[in-house]
């Protein structure tokens, strides 16, 4: 009885996660390219994918929150997006949470 319980709770549990998380696509890895209406990413296992930035797109920098400055070439991303109603192919981004590329220092002379 008790495990049947427990089983019960655990299952309602994972679905209320999974329920909460909504709909949202993740894309991470590192800037390739970016304008005003798309950034590239190239994945961790080397893919190259596209997603369109908009106006209500928001940019947050790791250490900085309240940074509205978009990401730069290297630095690494994680994009929360949405898929498009008509073409499943496209994705648009709601959130880009990024970090400072880590630059080599430059040697002294």
């Amino acid at each position: 009885m008790v495990s049947r319980l427990f089983l019960s709770l655990a299952f309602l549990l994972m679905s209320t996660a999974t329920f909460a998380h909504g709909a949202d696509q993740h894309v991470l890895g590192t800037v390739t390219a970016i304008d005003e209406g798309r950034i590239e990413v190239k994945t961790p296992k080397g893919a190259a994918v596209s997603v369109k930035l908009t106006k209500q797109t928001r940019f947050k920098a790791k250490g900085n929150p309240k940074s509205t400055e978009p990401p730069t070439v290297g630095d690494r991303v994680v994009i929360e997006a949405t898929r498009d109603e008509k073409d499943k192919k496209v994705l648009t981004a709601t959130d880009v949470h990024y970090s400072a590329a880590k630059h080599a220092p430059v040697a002294a002379r």
